[in-house]
């Protein structure tokens, strides 16, 4: 069955054509309640993706919940990302982090941003004001924007959220090329080759757990895939 045949009557996408993916690594003090609001969300409708490379138990609890978990060695939040868009095969795809930071309250909203045109949804958590994200981060997360929204001749809010939806052609089309930079690079793409591209404000949790990304490390990582891409999007 094609994707349009799976539509509605109306045309549109539902979350039977969605995709739901993640990159996950010990994240099992979290996991079990992102799945299970994705499945009270979406009626358990939504496919469910993990690429994983935990050492604790994240991986039993997704196949618990009903996810698709694909084991890989650690290699980075990007290329774990990257396995698992590739790896969806709905029309829909829903990026997400498995720490509980998110809400996914907000997909069907995302989905409707997509039923009205939208090729990308980008969840704008520094808009609201993402009061439970560290102050360090927030301020590295507000420069990042600037310096995008530079490059692109563009105001974007949020570069580095980890929670969008993509129509799966925009995944297809583009090859991806960075690691930590991967939510940057995954924003930008899309913005400077001309797809119809939305921030839509969302709410940002604490995290449950511990964090696995240093600061300055990451950071310093983060604003490099920025000027990469930007320069290299420029420059096609």
């Amino acid at each position: 069955m094609t994707a349009r045949e799976r539509r509605t009557g109306t045309g549109e996408y539902t979350f039977d054509d969605v995709s739901v993916v993640m990159g996950t690594y010990n994240e099992a003090e979290a996991i079990g309640t992102v799945l299970s609001d994705i499945e009270r969300v979406t009626d358990g409708r939504a496919e469910v993706v993990c690429v994983d490379g935990s050492s604790d138990r994240t991986p039993e609890i997704a196949e618990d919940h009903g996810a698709r978990v694909i084991r890989q060695e650690p290699q980075g939040y990007g290329v774990a990302v990257r396995a698992a868009l590739l790896a969806a095969d709905r029309p829909v795809v829903v990026t997400t982090d498995c720490d509980d930071t998110y809400p996914m309250e907000a997909l069907p909203e995302f989905l409707a941003e997509i039923n009205d045109g939208a090729d990308v949804v980008s969840g704008d958590r520094l808009s609201p004001g993402a009061e439970a994200m560290p102050r360090f981060n927030r301020l590295g997360n507000h420069l990042f924007a600037l310096v995008a929204s530079g490059l692109l001749a563009r105001r974007v809010r949020d570069t580095t959220t980890g929670m969008r939806a993509y129509r799966r052609e925009v995944i297809q089309d583009v090859e991806w090329t960075e690691n930590t930079g991967l939510s940057a690079e995954l924003l930008m793409r899309p913005v400077l080759r001309g797809y119809d591209v939305r921030e839509r404000p969302i709410d940002y949790r604490e995290r449950a757990g511990e964090t696995k990304l240093d600061p300055l490390g990451g950071g310093a990582a983060i604003a490099k895939s920025v000027l990469k891409v930007g320069i290299e999007e420029r420059l096609r």
